[in-house]
């Protein structure tokens, strides 16, 4: 029998999975939109070309990180809500299920 403590660490683990997806797809999405700036930042910018190569680099990286850091904390607190909704669910219909037992199912239905 399972106990409580491997369903514990099973979720966590779950948990930490859906936040490194997140933070992979953020890194991607706003890599790519930080790549599109600086594209458009060496074609219009003097100031942003005679930057060193090292700070472009570290700006580019630096918008990766945001953009993973910020998707991969929305994706756990969906999960998060998606966990409660599924418990909440989980007890109203343990809670059923003990009231039909109690009082039995409803004449007009039969």
């Amino acid at each position: 029998m399972p106990s409580i403590n491997d369903a514990k660490h099973e979720e966590a683990v779950d948990a930490s999975w859906e936040a490194s997806r997140g933070a992979v797809a953020g890194a991607v999405k706003w890599g790519i939109g930080t790549a599109l700036l600086g594209a458009i930042g060496y074609a219009v910018s003097p100031v942003y070309r005679g930057l060193t190569i090292q700070f472009k680099v570290y700006i580019q990286m630096s918008g990766m990180v945001l953009g993973s850091m910020i998707e991969a904390d929305s994706r756990l607190r969906a999960y998060e809500a998606r966990i409660r909704a599924q418990r909440r669910l989980q007890r109203e219909q343990a809670y059923w299920e003990r009231f039909e037992r109690e009082y039995g199912n409803d004449d007009d239905d039969e």
